[in-house]
């Protein structure tokens, strides 16, 4: 954080917490259409399209004309009293720096694939609209994974180039060399580290000119890995048209966010919903994208930060709004809080009652796929003119669907997706494993938590079993990110299989859901 601070004038960064201002009475309630902002129908799919030219741009050109409000287009802070803030001339002038260290200091060109790990600290958007820039391919990561997870994405992805923190670049050098389409490594850090280019340093030599990419709507932008009920994470490619969608007035209707409203999501920064709700989607209104860098959840200070900033728009996993209302307060009421929003697991209809009952406000559930928009993927599930989500869900009286869970295997535990041959695959590696099955368990605060029926290797049948269990669980944290280890463990002397020697996860469900 030391070099923001030094480089105050050109960072645009302000250490009082106080000195956002609501926008002009005038501007509060306009939506983006009465700005003339470029937009489109909802059946009309423009050829080319690029997010930083065609919207950062214009909210920038907008800013210049003094036509868009005082409030800055970025606002981030820690828990250290740091705080960050740009405006998008600001964000143009800085992702334009970015744009020409990949293409410049990097040799990366239009098309090539570069791995995004950092955690949500302001580096995070300014990559990743330097990708759109130059036509550069980001492929967003959480910052939990290991060494093996990284290995495996950059294989596959076959990545040119890596943008990482200190934490995790002992994991990317161990693997490194198995990587030959691996050229360049960038490194987010106030200390240098051999074999990496300092971030922070070239961006802040680098020239602000740099004239967009001119891409097709259809080219490839961001690449998403989105775990799978068999093997590991697939490769889910989003063309430029992901950036485009919040043009479209159906989408606008979903938030009807305004250029006034400053906007939080809690996503992790790997996922698809921090490249929607952090980036593209309030950035086409023109409003501001509110971040916490919160390294580790923590309720109070989630609950501090809704009352202590002008946050009138709030996304987060169900599980977050579960862990608020756990909270000692019969009633709460945020000052600025306007709109709720959570997505990615299922809402429970006694967490929306009690959570109008004690804010006063509704909590809406959005729902959406990561693979949705991979051409290939997306053919796959077509059928005629519906779209089979894979997904259960029921519907109602008067017609309305509600979303109650997927209908494989994957796990969803507080927002994550975890497919469950990737913890299977980590238990394996132990020896005291003969064979596993992994599946969801019901969990009130986490909606799921990851399970394993584990038969045990001969020499290990006597060994101490809670003593195992907390081993085994260890090792799954050291080989594969943390998120995926299982809460639960339950050794069996077999596992249910089909005639054929398949694992039946099913009947595994079934029992723990008390179907059985």
């Amino acid at each position: 954080m030391q070099w923001l601070m030094r480089f105050r004038t050109l960072w645009g960064i302000h250490k009082s917490f106080h000195n956002i201002h609501p926008a002009p009475s005038q501007l509060r309630c306009r939506s983006l259409s009465e700005f003339g902002a470029p937009r489109w129908n909802d059946y009309e799919v423009p050829e080319e399209f690029n997010f930083a030219s065609y919207v950062l741009d214009y909210w920038a050109q907008k800013e210049k004309e003094g036509k868009r409000g005082p409030n800055p287009a970025f606002w981030w802070v820690n828990g250290q009293g740091d705080e960050v803030k740009w405006s998008f001339r600001e964000m143009g002038d800085l992702t334009r720096r970015v744009a020409n260290v990949f293409t410049q200091t990097c040799g990366l060109q239009q098309g090539d694939h570069l791995a995004l790990m950092l955690p949500r600290v302001p580096e995070w958007w300014l990559v990743a609209v330097g990708c759109m820039r130059t036509g550069i391919i980001f492929i967003p990561a959480t910052i939990l994974l290991k060494a093996k997870d990284i290995l495996y994405r950059l294989q596959l992805s076959k990545a040119k180039g890596i943008v990482t923190i200190d934490a995790l670049a002992s994991e990317v050098d161990s693997i490194a060399s198995q990587c030959p389409s691996l050229k360049t490594k960038l490194l987010v850090s106030d200390h240098s580290r051999e074999g990496w280019l300092d971030f922070r340093s070239l961006v802040k030599s680098a020239s602000p000119e740099h004239t967009c990419v001119k891409s097709k709507t259809l080219d490839p932008m961001v690449i998403f890995f989105t775990s799978g009920t068999t093997g590991f994470p697939k490769m889910a490619k989003h063309s430029h048209g992901l950036a485009l969608q919040p043009s479209f007035p159906g989408s606008r209707k979903l938030r009807s966010l305004k250029t006034s409203d400053v906007s939080w999501c809690l996503s992790d920064s790997g996922w698809i919903v921090a490249t929607i709700w952090t980036l593209v989607e309030p950035w086409t209104a023109g409003c501001t994208v509110f971040i916490h860098h919160l390294p580790q959840f923590d309720t109070k200070v989630i609950i501090q930060t809704l009352l202590k900033y002008p946050i009138n728009h709030f996304w987060g996993v169900s599980s977050i709004y579960r862990m608020i209302l756990q909270q000692d307060f019969t009633s709460i009421r945020f000052p600025a809080l306007e709109h709720c929003y959570t997505g990615g697991e299922v809402v429970l209809p006694k967490d929306q009652e009690e959570w109008k009952r004690r804010t006063g406000l509704l909590l809406y559930e959005n729902y959406g796929q990561s693979e949705t928009g991979d051409p290939e993927k997306t053919a796959k599930v077509e059928c005629g003119d519906f779209y089979n989500t894979g997904d259960r869900g029921k519907m109602d009286e008067e017609g309305y669907i509600c979303f109650l869970g997927r209908s494989d295997d994957i796990i969803n535990a507080s927002g994550y997706r975890i497919g469950p041959a990737e913890v299977e695959s980590a238990l394996v590696e132990h020896p005291a494993v003969a064979e596993s099955a992994v599946v969801g368990s019901p969990d009130p605060i986490r909606g799921e938590v990851v399970k394993a029926f584990i038969v045990l290797t001969p020499q290990f049948l006597s060994h101490d079993k809670d003593q195992l269990t907390k081993e085994l669980q260890q090792h799954v944290k050291s080989v594969t990110a943390p998120y995926k280890y299982p809460r639960k463990v339950e050794f069996v002397s077999e596992l249910p299989k089909t005639i054929t020697g398949k694992i039946e996860r099913k009947e595994l469900r079934k029992k723990e859901t008390g179907q059985m």
